[in-house]
């Protein structure tokens, strides 16, 4: 599948709260992003929740399924993968994003697998935080943080 070379490709490792994935696909459809969600949720993605959360805009979501992440790696094997933990080591500020990359966000209650983390160390980004006893940002926040820096230095194609 080609994807639009605009597009910021947003994906959610097995999600888990509905509210968040509505919240995200809102943020998708209003930047052009595409959302992939791979399996398994932790929801439904017809339950109201979502539907409530995205208001009326997730009809609109450019929504792709993954049964697996080896699954949504080996379609888009060409791509370029950045994956946001709080593990990191490098700043998502300092990433240079380019149209088509994809930007991997792990569940809310543990992030990334160390599988994941630990297959390609280098593109693992963090969001900066003070050091405090609570995990990180909430998902759909980091999301947005993210996805508009990267959009920013696209030069927010077709946004006004």
């Amino acid at each position: 599948m080609k994807l639009d070379s605009n597009l910021l490709n947003i994906a959610l490792f097995q999600p888990e709260i509905p509210q968040n994935t509505g919240n995200i696909g809102r943020t998708s459809v209003l930047t052009n992003s595409k959302l992939h969600l791979i399996k398994p949720l932790g929801f439904s993605i017809d339950d109201k929740q979502i539907k409530r959360c995205g208001l009326d805009y997730w009809p609109h979501v450019n929504l792709e399924l993954h049964e697996s992440y080896e699954d949504m790696r080996e379609k888009y094997k060409d791509s370029t993968f950045y994956f946001i933990t709080t593990h990191g080591e490098n700043n998502y500020a300092e990433v240079e994003f380019k149209p088509g990359d994809f930007v991997i966000f792990g569940r809310e209650s543990c992030g990334l697998p160390d599988y994941i983390r630990e297959s390609d160390k280098e593109r693992c980004i963090r969001v900066p935080m003070i050091d405090t006893t609570t995990r990180s940002l909430n998902l759909s926040n980091t999301v947005a943080i993210v996805a508009y820096e990267a959009l920013r230095q696209m030069g927010f194609p077709h946004m006004k």
